[in-house]
């Protein structure tokens, strides 16, 4: 759901939904059909593309119920490698890198999920981590998103992602585009402010 609209809106549409249905177990859930997810989509106008993240979320519930056992946390259980979740969440549709290791970043920072190792959580290339990895001069003016993920690997190749939240909370909130808030950044000192 993470796409093209705010964050924040994003991680509550599951709870929009359960609002509408009444519930959120799972069988309440695996109970919607396409049209009826893609009918409160539109109603509660829960994102920009409502009938396609409508779809998703709804073959996400089904993939949830074939491959899962209808518990999502069979996902990460009994601490598997971080390659093997990032993978898992991979197939389901409308999950590209970007979003499976966040994915695999927030049960592991938020929810403190044991994996047998992080180095496949890598950062996000969000164009606000990626902001402040060129101002503070760890990637190129005009880097790729490749190069993105490998100056992180770089910094830290057992957990590249460690720095996901904290840079996107920069970027986004004092590492803006034009008008930087850097008195109020704590890596003001270490960073050298390449525009």
């Amino acid at each position: 759901m993470d796409r093209q609209i705010k964050a924040e809106k994003a991680w509550l549409i599951p709870y929009e939904i359960s609002k509408e249905i009444g519930s959120f177990k799972f069988s309440k859930l695996l109970g919607l059909n396409l049209i009826q997810l893609k009918e409160i989509f539109r109603k509660r106008n829960l994102h920009r593309f409502n009938d396609i993240m409508a779809e998703n979320f709804y073959l996400a519930i089904q993939k949830v119920h074939e491959n899962y056992k209808d518990d999502a946390s069979n996902i990460w259980k009994n601490k598997p490698k971080s390659a093997t979740v990032v993978r898992r969440f991979l197939e389901f549709p409308g999950v590209g890198i970007k979003i499976a290791t966040m994915a695999a970043n927030v049960l592991v920072r938020e929810f403190k999920i044991p994996m047998q190792d992080y180095i496949c959580i890598d950062i996000s290339p969000d164009v606000h981590v990626k902001r402040v990895f060129k101002r503070l001069g760890f990637i190129s003016k005009n880097a790729s998103n490749d190069e993105l993920v490998y100056s992180a690997r770089e910094l830290n190749p057992e957990y590249p992602g460690i720095f996901d939240l904290s840079c996107w909370h920069i970027g986004r909130n004092l590492c803006h585009p034009k008008k930087p808030d850097c008195k109020n950044c704590y890596l003001d000192k270490y960073c050298p402010k390449i525009i």
